[in-house]
């Protein structure tokens, strides 16, 4: 593989699944550690990634965002529509951090009442910012990565609440492995995200589908909607349909 491939393909994992670590790009394109750090580096050089210690980050999810930066926007704001349909006033909702959760807190109607229950000081900032909508930001230690809090502090204010619907993100998704992450912390707080919820909908790009990252947070028959940015009938989720409401 050239130069040129190995480094789109490492952008493309980035910006999906928001961080990669040069030891999974070293097995994936069968090439050395060192090969993959100095294509980092030139990458974070050219101002395309940022570098971090054992791999690099997306700039598409590091705060501030710009439109410019943030990866598949349309297809984001086309799953906070979708999303959107499934909040009615005097709900309780759980929502998790990401650049669609933000979208989806963009988009919340003015005149809508409910509370939000969120682990994202990104996803709260933008929600407060209506004033007919409660919003309670979940503490705990600030995930530097996935700008979210994590830690048991965070789990055990989430094992305290009840919600009708929790939205999730997710880095991996497969009709095998299920919901998966790269980082066990956040794991935990998803898992914990899902016990507090009544339903669930899990947010994802449909470049997403039928990818698996190293640690499961639940199986598909724990969710209850899947919302992507392909029409419910496209042939790519065919399988998913079986276990989940398709948005």
């Amino acid at each position: 593989m050239l130069k040129e491939e190995r480094q789109a393909y490492i952008i493309k994992q980035i910006n999906l699944h928001n961080k990669v670590l040069s030891s999974d790009l070293s097995t994936e394109l069968n090439v050395s550690e060192d090969t993959v750090r100095r294509d980092l580096n030139e990458l974070a050089e050219s101002g395309k990634i940022i570098k971090v210690y054992g791999g690099a980050l997306s700039k598409s999810f590091h705060y501030p965002f710009t439109e410019k930066e943030t990866y598949a926007k349309d297809s984001k704001k086309e799953i906070a529509k979708k999303a959107l349909s499934l909040i009615t006033d005097e709900m309780v909702l759980l929502v998790g951090g990401g650049t669609t959760m933000i979208e989806i807190a963009r988009m919340i109607p003015k005149n809508l009442r409910a509370t939000f229950f969120t682990v994202s000081p990104l996803v709260a900032l933008e929600l407060v910012e209506n004033s007919n909508i409660n919003v309670i930001l979940l503490g705990g230690q600030l995930s530097p990565n996935a700008h979210i809090s994590v830690g048991s502090m965070v789990v055990n204010q989430l094992s305290e609440i009840h919600v009708d619907l929790c939205f999730l993100g997710t880095n991996g998704l497969s009709l095998e492995a299920g919901i998966s992450d790269s980082d066990m912390e956040v794991v935990q707080v998803k898992k914990a995200m899902l016990k507090a919820a009544k339903r669930t909908a899990v947010v994802s790009i449909a470049e997403k589908l039928d990818s698996v990252q190293k640690m499961k947070v639940c199986n598909l028959n724990a969710i209850n909607y899947l919302v992507t940015d392909l029409d419910p009938s496209d042939p790519a989720l065919q399988g998913y349909s079986k276990y989940v409401e398709l948005l």
